[in-house]
């Protein structure tokens, strides 16, 4: 198979990125303003999480909603679509709890041994 026939290649460019999975986890609670996911990613720089934000509603995972008249003012939101990837970011999570779990364990038998 050619890499750009990999269906786990598409998921992977499309969710790729440090914050990504972490905004996506953020929206499934409901919309959020750009602030207030701010606030949720504080490690995030507001020209990387705009970055993510605009590729997110480009693959048409989230939608941006302008509040009244002022462009500064938009929230964002999954889409019926974005809500298919919370199986593919549920699994993503207990796969990682897992290995941080596997982590732990084989570094204190380092540690001890």
């Amino acid at each position: 198979m050619r890499l750009y026939e990999c269906p786990v290649r598409e998921t992977a460019d499309v969710i790729d990125g440090k914050w990504k999975p972490l905004i996506l986890q953020s929206l499934k609670g409901g919309a959020l303003r750009f602030g207030q996911l701010l606030r949720r990613i504080p490690e995030a720089s507001r020209k990387v999480l705009t970055a993510h934000l605009r590729d997110l509603e480009r693959e048409q995972v989230i939608s941006r909603t302008a509040l009244g008249s002022r462009a500064e003012r938009v929230e964002y939101a999954l889409t019926p679509y974005g809500r298919t990837l919370a199986p593919v970011l549920k699994a993503m999570a207990e796969w990682g709890k897992q290995h941080q779990l596997r982590k732990r364990s084989l570094s204190a038998n380092r540690s001890t041994g």
